[in-house]
């Protein structure tokens, strides 16, 4: 294995991934993408699209890298909403991902370029249903949300390069369906019910007894310890963890994996010495984060942690 790029969520913000691509070293030629070490090579976290007003370009960019030999990419929960969004039961007629005022809400930028219907949509979605869910090479692993061995086992059970098929995919729309629940948490993440009679508000003010789980943090003991997006952790138990939580976690000495998803700001850190979540809001008014993962490193480190600025 040479020298790998970790990408994260990019959601249409084309000037942030050619600056970040420039950075690299990364360039292109009549004959396709090239970079000065011929061994280096990418991988996409997926999320592609969304947010940013420029799906199609980030997307033909990302295709154009993969058809180059120069990169891999795995399916984030923005692309499987699409699939589901753009695809209709077959026994219904109706769409997978109902096309409500909220689901309408987080889709615009890529309706404004790929309608409905379109031949080109159609294309696109049959490049996004090519993506795996998940990537396990000798040296790392990558995901978009979140990597749980017994999750990951199964999917491979049932898909075992990781993509779903046409037939699978209907049923991961499905929440009465298995792959809906193991899809969902390899894309958006793990959640889990706190105990009776506690719960919290979220930032919208809306009151929740489900909270999203660190599956990163295996020195987690704690309910506080272990959640995220909890503006006061004082409203949870200050109680141990059950055990089924606690052996869902990532392990220490597995080989690393990297992630991207979960909307994090300010300095860019390590979750872990083998875990590393790059989204820190590029598909809005964050910077692209990436990381240069070298074949003789054992362990992450901070020092191959890159922060991209736009390019102009």
């Amino acid at each position: 294995m040479g020298t790998v790029d970790i990408i994260p969520d990019i959601h249409g913000q084309i000037a942030k991934l050619r600056g970040a691509l420039d950075a690299l070293g990364w360039r292109r030629s009549p004959a396709g993408w090239f970079h000065p070490d011929p061994e280096r090579t990418i991988v996409f976290l997926g999320d592609f699209i969304d947010r940013g007003p420029e799906n199609r370009a980030v997307i033909h960019l990302v295709r154009d890298l993969i058809d180059s030999g120069k990169a891999r990419a795995i399916m984030g929960n923005h692309e499987l909403n699409a699939l589901h969004f753009h695809t209709a039961h077959p026994e219904t007629g109706q769409p997978l991902r109902a096309h409500s005022e909220k689901n309408l809400r987080q889709h615009p930028s890529f309706l404004a370029e790929f309608p409905v219907g379109a031949a080109e949509t159609r294309e696109a979605l049959a490049w996004m249903r090519s993506l795996p869910l998940f990537l396990e090479a000798e040296g790392f692993r990558a995901v978009h949300a979140c990597w749980v061995d017994p999750t990951i086992d199964r999917v491979r059970a049932l898909a075992d390069d990781g993509v779903l098929s046409e037939e699978q995919l209907i049923r991961a729309a499905d929440p009465a369906d298995e792959l809906f629940h193991l899809a969902e948490e390899i894309t958006k993440g793990p959640e889990h019910r706190l105990p009776d009679g506690f719960s919290f508000r979220d930032k919208d003010g809306t009151r929740r007894d489900h909270v999203r789980l660190q599956w990163w943090n295996a020195g987690a003991r704690t309910w506080r310890d272990i959640a995220i997006s909890v503006p006061e952790p004082d409203d949870l138990p200050d109680a141990a963890l059950p055990g089924i939580l606690l052996a869902q976690t990532y392990p220490p000495r597995e080989r690393p994996v990297f992630f991207g998803h979960y909307w994090l700001n300010g300095d860019p850190v390590l979750q872990g010495p083998n875990a590393l979540c790059l989204d820190y809001s590029a598909g809005k008014d964050g910077p692209l984060v990436t990381y240069e993962l070298r074949p003789e490193a054992k362990v992450l480190s901070p020092d191959r942690l890159w922060v991209h600025g736009v390019a102009v």
